[in-house]
């Protein structure tokens, strides 16, 4: 049975330290784990997703070192292997990280030998067809289970030419743009529809160029040139604050009372999303961006369209944002949700309306009609999803009553002490 808490009417004020983003600490690590010698990386949360990229990179024969800053942030000292090998039994587990997942299969590839990846959770469901295809074109040896994890993979990646669309998930680009320059010879990535989460691809890229890796794109992102026999090479690197985190306490704050403040943020960073503040704003939020930090401050916002093509992360908080909202609310290009951790679009729809909203699944997105407040005394559910948990742990500042949430652990895929700064910045929890 999952665990449950409950969670009082609550009102959050005072200042929180983001924690480091996930996206990027994916892309440093591997980075570091592709480079001769001995790398540095600042600034990494311990989520359960990055401890399963840190194992699976292990599995490859990568030596890290921990240092601790805390109970959820360290440093790591990382001796990479230039290339890929198998130092165990050949089985990677990814446990529920998407981002593991794909960012690892290319590498196994570059093994030479027989490996087996498996998950848990949804990620078993999780779609691999870009990778199949891909297989199929270059006969590279692969057995999967009716589409399922496990996955068997024998064969070597080779250079050429790598047709893939662009309206799937970008991980798959992010999984050969790592992979590819460790090859002989050139390779090309080729999109065959216009490129979705182009952000995700941009922090990629970022990531790559702060190794010394060269990737030619064209100025629509059609095309991606890599020349082989490329060499990551080693650094020190530190990783900025989450702006996927930051949703929650910037709809907490303008739903709230009270101003919040996030630290630890880049002003001109690539994250997708960072959209959240334009979004805050066009919808009649008030925001103050300082040095490394932003004020949110209670607004009364009205109801817009969003489409969240480019930042599909920020929907259960922009859910509820909608939820509060003066109007109507209509998300759009949201499609790839359902296919998450949760059906998000399902979720964020369900546990909300059970406290009262107005909200309508449509086929790629949501319709929201805002209400003046929530009510409570009602069970909802997290659907094992950390970003359900959190959007209905700021939904507290404007329920009328005690609500209990199930599967509020589910937080520690991403944000293992989220509920330690909620109850520091004002949130009343009974376990």
């Amino acid at each position: 049975m999952k665990s449950k808490i409950t969670l009082l009417p609550s009102q959050l004020e005072g200042g929180v330290t983001i924690p480091p983003s996930k996206s990027l600490a994916h892309r440093y690590l591997i980075g570091a784990a592709l480079s001769e010698g001995q790398s540095f990386i600042e600034n990494i949360a311990k989520s359960v997703d990055i401890v399963s990229t840190i194992n699976a990179l292990q599995g490859m024969g990568v030596l890290f070192l921990e240092e601790p800053i805390n109970d959820n942030i360290s440093n790591y000292v990382v001796k990479g292997v230039r290339r890929p090998l198998v130092s165990g039994n050949g089985i990677f587990d990814c446990a529920e990280s998407g981002s593991t997942l794909r960012f690892l299969i290319p590498l196994l590839l570059l093994t030479g030998e027989e490996t087996t990846v498996i998950g848990r959770g949804k990620l078993v469901e999780r779609p691999l067809d870009v990778y199949y295809e891909l297989f199929d074109l270059k006969e590279i040896d692969y057995q999967k289970n009716q589409g399922l994890l496990p996955l068997n993979l024998k064969g070597n990646l080779i250079g050429g030419i790598y047709p893939i669309r662009g309206n799937v998930s970008s991980q798959f680009i992010t999984g050969l743009l790592y992979a590819l320059p460790l090859v002989a010879e050139d390779s090309e990535i080729i999109l065959t529809t216009p490129l979705e989460s182009k952000p995700y691809v941009d922090l990629t890229l970022a990531v790559l160029k702060d190794y010394g890796i060269e990737i030619n794109v064209a100025a629509d992102y059609i095309s991606f040139k890599i020349k082989g026999g490329q060499e990551y090479k080693s650094g020190t690197h530190r990783v900025e604050g989450d702006y996927s985190q930051v949703a929650f306490y910037a709809v907490g704050a303008v739903i709230g009372k009270k101003p919040i403040t996030c630290y630890g943020l880049k002003e001109d960073s690539l994250q997708g999303d960072k959209a959240i503040l334009s979004i805050i704003e066009a919808m009649g939020g008030s925001l103050e961006q300082r040095q490394e930090a932003i004020v949110f401050y209670p607004s009364k916002t009205k109801g817009i369209t969003i489409d969240v093509t480019e930042c599909p992360d920020l929907v259960p908080a922009l859910t509820l944002l909608g939820t509060l909202s003066e109007g109507i609310t209509h998300i759009i290009g949201a499609e790839r949700l359902k296919i998450k951790e949760s059906n998000r679009l399902e979720s964020s729809a369900s546990e909300l309306n059970k406290l009262g909203g107005e909200i309508i699944v449509e086929s790629e997105g949501l319709l929201i009609k805002g209400v003046p407040n929530l009510g409570g005394n009602v069970v909802v559910e997290s659907w094992n999803d950390h970003r359900i948990a959190m959007t209905l742990a700021m939904a507290t500042q404007r329920i009328e009553h005690p609500i209990t949430l199930k599967g509020w652990e589910s937080v520690e895929k991403s944000y293992p002490n989220f509920w330690e700064d909620y109850k520091m910045l004002g949130g009343t929890v009974n376990e």
